[in-house]
């Protein structure tokens, strides 16, 4: 009980003492605000920016690794470059070995992509991704359909010419009217709709989006287009075992495999890399890191000035307030309550200029930034509140502590 009423006895001692001089009050808690602002304004930018980019990375999948010629990540220094070219694609040959022996994932698919125009009547839609999909393309990548199905294992195994089209390219070729059960053109092939995607949103920075995407059985995809050597390149990908952290056990057994299809002997090297597709994720967050840092920098300067002018109000306050620190003391007031009183005041302070710049990045989440939506997390306000607190605590301690050892009787002599 003492507490809260010690709490209420400071916090009304602060607030007299700020609404006495409100200009000096001000323009002490800017270098805070600015400082606040600036920090959590980046993190805000930082982790709205990092969230994006890597959703806009959703089509890698989550947990999964592909074989692949070349490696997402540099190879060794002395790697010739030239030997990655030299190295052979995957074959469907290939997946099919790695799907009837590979026990340490989940699923494993083949696919293989293009950039096609789709029509349907008068109605065209180009730069779409096509993509060609085994039917366990679903075991590994996230297909989430807002109408119709995915494909029957039959349907894939007898190459059917059907497709499941992004909303982008429905809404295109069937404008106000129901997509399923609609034909649709590609390279001069028929195909039946069975499916939607469900609606994504515009892509960032380029990257692929499932609204301008199309799936269609791989057997029906290799009708149009040549997979292979010298011709588009299929993808062989695993996704491995929530329990496999790291996907070790994952990597080692598909190694394996791969040398024994390809019929390395021990002393060969691969002719292939295996990458994990949150290497990519990992790179994009190493980025952001560093700009985090920055921003704490940057506000860090801001933050120290601010912290510098409530030293300097608390300094005038205590002086201001001599005569009634010594009124106090010489009726009871104990060293510790002077001392939480300004160290409140000076808290309060800290913090109201915190909580400003909080709401300034607050309004900034509203301005359009096209596909980038700006959004203040209540982590970065509890992270903006505590580190106004910090200075508050930091600066205004030695006042405080100034005030609270003064002699009663000398500090009543203060005129």
């Amino acid at each position: 009980m003492l507490f809260f009423q010690l709490t209420w006895e400071s916090f009304r001692f602060a607030i007299t003492a700020l609404k006495s001089n409100l200009t000096r009050t001000i323009l002490s808690l800017l270098g805070v605000t600015v400082g606040i602002f600036a920090i959590i304004a980046v993190f805000t930018l930082v982790d709205s920016l990092e969230g994006k980019i890597k959703s806009s990375f959703a089509f890698l999948g989550t947990n999964v690794m592909r074989v692949d010629r070349f490696p997402f990540a540099s190879g060794p220094q002395d790697y010739p470059w030239w030997k990655y070219f030299r190295r052979p694609p995957g074959t469907f040959a290939e997946y099919k070995f790695i799907q009837q022996r590979l026990k340490n994932a989940e699923g494993v698919t083949i696919s293989a992509s293009a950039t096609a125009t789709i029509q349907a009547g008068s109605n065209a839609f180009e730069g779409m991704a096509l993509t060609g999909v085994a039917y366990t393309y679903s075991d590994v990548y996230e297909v989430a359909l807002e109408e119709g199905r995915y494909f029957s294992e039959s349907e894939i195994n007898a190459s059917r010419n059907l497709a499941i089209l992004g909303k982008k390219i429905a809404n295109t070729l069937y404008p106000n009217q129901p997509p399923i059960g609609k034909e649709v053109k590609i390279k001069g092939m028929k195909f039946t709709i069975i499916g939607i995607f469900e609606e994504e949103g515009e892509g960032f920075l380029d990257l692929p989006s499932k609204d301008e995407a199309c799936l269609i059985p791989y057997g029906a995809f290799n009708k149009m287009y040549y997979t292979g050597r010298n011709g588009l390149e299929p993808t062989i990908a695993a996704k491995g075992l929530e329990s496999d952290i790291g996907l070790v056990a994952l990597e080692n057994e598909l190694t394996g495999l791969m040398r024994a299809k390809r019929g390395l002997k021990p002393t060969e090297e691969n002719n292939f890399s295996l990458n994990k597709t949150e290497f990519i994720q990992n790179a994009i967050g190493s980025i952001f890191d560093v700009i985090s840092v920055a921003g704490w920098v940057i506000g860090g300067f801001s933050i120290l000035v601010g912290g510098f002018g409530i030293a300097n109000i608390m300094f005038v306050s205590v002086r201001e307030r001599t005569n009634i620190i010594g009124i106090q003391k010489s009726l009871g007031a104990k060293n510790y309550f002077i001392l939480f009183q300004f160290l409140f005041e000076a808290v309060c302070l800290s913090l109201i200029g915190g909580g400003t710049g909080i709401v300034l990045v607050y309004l900034l989440s509203f301005v359009n930034l096209g596909s980038l939506e700006l959004i203040l997390s209540l982590k970065n306000i509890i992270l903006g509140l505590g580190v106004s607190s910090i200075i508050g605590v930091v600066a205004g301690i030695v006042p405080a502590t100034l005030a609270a050892r003064m002699d009663p009787v000398e500090a009543i002599r203060t005129a």
